[in-house]
């Protein structure tokens, strides 16, 4: 029986052994799997790398038509790792790929330009490299003109033979780098050329709009806004030509160029100019210190300047002349100033205010066309271009033109009164506000200006400093003769 018992006891464990064998084997082959991380963090486990990739593009049709690419990338900071497991668990791809919408946006291929500046730098995506070309193009043509530009990319350009300018450099101040790029579907990314040109030029600006009104064109709205018509063709992409008709009621953006780039235009530029003439003081002891006679007009020269000129979207930095040529020189003006001395304090005597002595209108109350009204002064007819003279010493106080009154001088005559003659054709020369005048002399000439019906000199007296000032009042001319 114990041999029995033993056999048996050896048949069991036998099999037992060849049945536990069997199945470590089964455990001890590793599975192929693939680990999901985004930024470090795991994901889950899944069986392909490929089908999880697949999946993401499958999704993205929305994607790929918002911006007109083939196919849609995981986020950035996506990793799959292969790994060797003995765990048969893997997660459902649909599950990775939800938690994947849900932390990170996914990508699309494209490129990354840099634009470097002193303090900051300026990112911008696009789907197509040349799209970025095209719109710095339109910004150079905007600030640069289309001709211009063309004739300078062409080497078409006319060398300068008189006048004129002639471009010498055209570029970009700021550090530009590219690098094709994975780039998240929340990022601004630029697919045409309008929008991008739109915000190379405008920058995140907000839009000014104007509504236009009857007669406006593209030309007038952008001169009176103070842009210029290519800007506003690419802040209003509806229209494709300056010749383009506005309709009253229509409303367009007028916003002012804030651009991202600085584009440099260098040019030499040269133009005839005139010149001022210079000025040449003579004393003259024959005319009343105070008073000055042009003895010789000066006439302008004219010289051809040569300019180096640097300009930044458009604005002028700096200008110096390179070269200087005298066409024409200029004609000095000799003016004679007055070291003869002449009292400004009239006297007790008075002189006639005219050549003439025939009094139209007295001082006092008149009735003219029906209208009775108080004549403050003493009409004194004459002809035309009769001379009048200044009542007394004294100094110009006023000479200007009035509505009733028509061109008239007053003169302060520094002894308590004042004088005014109103409706003159002309003024005398070389006298101006300031000027000395002696009793008798020449100041104008007898017209009919203002308020008037035929030449005359309106002649009135005041007590004071200067008619019609403070505290000065009106007397009858007839009181001081």
């Amino acid at each position: 029986m114990k041999k029995l018992a033993l056999g048996l006891f050896v048949i069991a464990l036998s099999a037992l052994t060849i049945f536990l064998g069997i199945d470590t084997k089964k455990n001890i082959d590793p599975n192929y799997l693939y680990r999901v991380y985004l930024d470090d963090q795991v994901l889950g486990v899944i069986e392909s790398k490929e089908k999880l990739e697949e999946y993401i593009d499958n999704q993205g049709s929305t994607i790929k038509e918002q911006y007109d690419v083939e196919k849609v990338y995981p986020p950035n900071g996506l990793e799959i790792k292969r790994i060797i497991t003995y765990d048969n668990k893997v997660d459902n791809i649909e599950d990775v790929y939800e938690k994947l919408a849900s932390l990170k946006p996914f990508t699309i291929s494209g490129y990354q330009f840099t634009i470097k500046k002193e303090d900051s730098k300026e990112v911008i995506y696009v789907t197509n490299k040349d799209l970025f070309s095209s719109a710095v193009e339109n910004a150079i043509i905007t600030f640069v003109g289309e001709d211009e530009y063309e004739h300078y990319k062409n080497g078409t350009q006319t060398e300068i033979e008189t006048t004129g300018a002639y471009l010498d450099n055209i570029y970009i101040d700021e550090d530009i780098t590219i690098k094709e790029t994975q780039i998240p579907v929340n990022e601004t990314i630029y697919t045409d050329e309008k929008t991008l040109s739109q915000y190379i030029l405008f920058g995140e600006k907000e839009n000014e709009t104007y509504v236009v009104k009857k007669g406006d064109t593209i030309s007038s709205v952008s001169e009176n806004n103070k842009i210029n018509t290519q800007e506003f063709l690419i802040a209003n992409p509806e229209f494709t030509s300056a010749d383009n008709i506005l309709y009253p009621g229509q409303q367009v953006n007028i916003t002012a160029a804030d651009p991202v780039l600085s584009i440099v235009k260098e040019y030499t530029l040269v133009e005839d100019k005139e010149s001022d003439f210079p000025i040449v003081e003579q004393k003259d002891p024959n005319i009343n210190i105070g008073d000055d006679r042009i003895s010789q007009k000066g006439e302008k020269g004219l010289d051809r300047i040569t300019s180096i000129v640097k300009s930044v979207n458009g604005s002028i930095i700096y200008a110096y002349n390179d070269k200087k040529e005298v066409l024409k020189p200029a004609t000095s003006q000799i003016i004679l100033v007055g070291t003869r001395y002449q009292s400004n304090i009239g006297g007790w005597w008075w002189a006639w205010p005219t050549q003439t002595r025939t009094i139209s209108t007295g001082y006092g109350w008149r009735t003219l066309f029906g209208i009775t009204e108080f004549h403050p002064a003493l009409d004194i007819y004459g002809n035309y271009y009769n001379h009048i003279y200044a009542a007394n010493n004294g100094t110009i106080t006023g000479m200007r033109w009035g509505d009733s009154y028509g061109y008239y001088i007053t003169i302060n005559h520094n002894n308590g009164y004042a004088t005014l003659y109103a409706h003159m054709q002309a003024f005398a020369p070389n006298l101006r506000v300031g000027s000395t005048v002696a009793r008798g002399q020449l100041i104008g000439y007898m017209g009919s200006t203002g308020n008037s019906t035929g030449p005359h000199v309106h002649f009135e007296v005041w007590r004071g400093s200067n008619p019609y000032a403070p505290g000065a009042y009106n007397i009858n001319p007839w009181s001081i003769y």
